[in-house]
């Protein structure tokens, strides 16, 4: 992001101590560390402070060197044109052409989307290989056959079959949030290293809010609701040969950070292999659906029997947000929506619930290492 005269007051702001502007996170650390804000340059987003840079300011005694260089942006006119319609500012986008300019590409990678690839009209067509022209062949390895006729399910997808039946005769109703996810990104670079996975880390920060709310740790029986002792969050894989199943992390909100990767590392293989206990696989309380790897905005997942809700968690893109101080700026979010039995559960306690999660998410991300 290029250095331009807003940042340029930003920064002095945060340096003569009139105004700090800093994530929730680095405010706790700074305060932790006994560091200055007014002394730590930001490196963020329009001079943000982020952890970061704290980080650098404890360990060198000294706020890390300015992040931006001066330099005058430049933009093809589709570019811009781009960026407009997508709401971003130019600033805001790194260019990949001659001397830094911004090509529309760049405008799609920084909206979150895939860039266009173009064909070279000078290319040679594909070669023709004997197989295709009627020669040998042995030559080319035959294409795959594609499905026909009727296949029979194997054991596994027969009980989704089962189990989605069941949610048939379930009233159910669904609540979606965006959840800017910028803080926990930011953890999980610093104990990634550390065998921290980005599942445990949803997985213990929905087990915190569940612990909160424990209705909806709850399911319905015969007019009643039985309420669970344990808070135990299942989350789903995909089976090889179709099919999912649905590794159980069990005390999630009791077990440490490291302790819960290690045991979706051990989890994970041996479902893929349908090596897993009954127990590692039928008593989860709560679930998480995560497709998030795929790239998809938002989807709906179907309540599974036994549980009062399941949350479906969507990927996390750039996207532009109001700030507090009336600018636009750029935020990584994503979609989380709970699908939830309302013979139980309400609209307002699911509500509440995704208030309390995105708040562990986006300004309590340190409490998921306690």
């Amino acid at each position: 992001m290029p250095y331009t005269v807003a940042h340029c007051g930003m920064r002095a702001a945060a340096a003569t101590g009139e105004r700090v502007v800093a994530s929730p996170f680095a405010k706790k650390l700074a305060e932790e560390k006994g560091i200055d804000l007014g002394a730590v340059t930001g490196t963020g987003p329009e001079g943000r402070i982020t952890a970061e840079d704290v980080e650098a300011a404890a360990a060198g005694g000294t706020a890390p060197a300015p992040a931006y260089v001066s330099k005058m942006v430049t933009a093809t006119p589709s570019a811009k044109k781009l960026a407009k319609s997508k709401g971003l500012k130019l600033e805001d986008i790194k260019g990949t052409g001659n001397f830094g300019r911004i090509m529309p590409n760049d405008v799609l990678i920084a909206a979150g989307e895939a860039p266009v690839v173009k064909k070279d009209p000078t290319a040679a067509p594909p070669a023709v290989t004997p197989a295709a022209a009627g020669g040998d062949k042995k030559a080319a390895a035959p294409a795959a056959p594609a499905p026909s006729g009727t296949t029979p399910m194997n054991a596994m997808q027969k009980a989704v079959v089962k189990n989605m039946a069941w949610s048939l005769d379930v009233p159910t109703y669904q609540v979606s949030r965006a959840i800017t996810t910028d803080e926990l990104d930011d953890l999980y670079k610093q104990v990634k290293a550390k065998g921290v996975t980005m599942s445990a880390l949803l997985a213990k920060a929905t087990a915190m809010a569940l612990a909160k709310h424990p209705i909806m740790n709850a399911n319905y029986v015969t007019d009643g609701i039985q309420y669970n002792p344990d808070i135990n969050v299942a989350m789903a894989v995909a089976m090889p040969d179709g099919g999912l199943i649905t590794p159980v992390l069990q005390k999630a909100d009791q077990t440490d950070l490291y302790s819960l990767s290690r045991t979706w590392k051990d989890l994970v293989p041996r479902a893929l292999e349908g090596k897993l206990k009954p127990d590692e696989f039928s008593t989860g309380t709560f679930t998480i659906s995560n497709l998030g790897m795929f790239g998809v905005s938002t989807f709906v997942s179907i309540l599974p029997p036994g549980q009062g809700a399941i949350m479906a968690v969507a990927a996390s893109t750039p996207t532009a947000v109001l700030q507090k101080n009336g600018m636009i700026g750029m935020v990584k979010q994503m979609t989380v929506t709970l699908t939830c039995d309302h013979r139980h559960i309400y609209g307002a306690d699911a509500a509440k619930f995704l208030v309390d999660l995105a708040n562990i998410i986006e300004n309590e991300t340190m409490s998921l290492l306690m």
